[in-house]
C-alpha cells in the first residue's frame, strides 16, 4: 500500500520547518521507502509499519503541541510495490515524456 500523510501541529506559528524535519528523519529511519513533498509525505508498506509509523510521527509531534492535525490518504492495491515512484513512471510513459517530479 501506499500512503500520503501529514502532521500538523496546530497553534504553533507559520514556520514548521523544525519539526517537519525531525518527522522526516523519523520517517528516513524507517527504512520505508518514501518520498517528501512539499505538502506531505508518501509512504509505501504493508498496512502495520506503514501505520506504526505514522502513529510514531503523530506521537512525536504531539510532544509540542495540544492539538495536532493527521491527515491520511491510503491506496491500497493488492500485490502491488514499488508505486511510489511506479505510478509517475507510468504516466510518464502514457505521456511520452518527463515530469516534474
Amino acid at each position: 500500500m501506499i500512503v500520503e500523510f501529514s502532521v500538523v501541529p496546530l497553534g504553533k506559528g507559520e514556520s514548521l520547518s523544525e519539526l517537519v524535519a525531525k518527522v522526516a528523519d523519523i520517517v528516513d529511519r524507517s527504512g520505508l521507502p518514501y518520498k517528501l513533498t512539499a505538502m506531505g509525505t508518501i509512504v509505501e508498506g504493508e498496512w502495520n509499519e506503514v501505520f506504526e509509523l505514522i502513529k510514531e510521527c503523530h506521537s512525536f509531534i504531539k510532544r509540542f503541541a495540544g492539538r495536532v492535525l493527521t491527515t491520511i490518504t491510503v491506496d491500497d492495491r493488492d500485490k502491488a510495490k514499488g508505486r511510489i515512484q511506479g505510478k509517475v513512471e507510468r504516466i510518464e510513459t502514457i505521456l511520452g515524456r518527463r515530469l516534474k517530479t
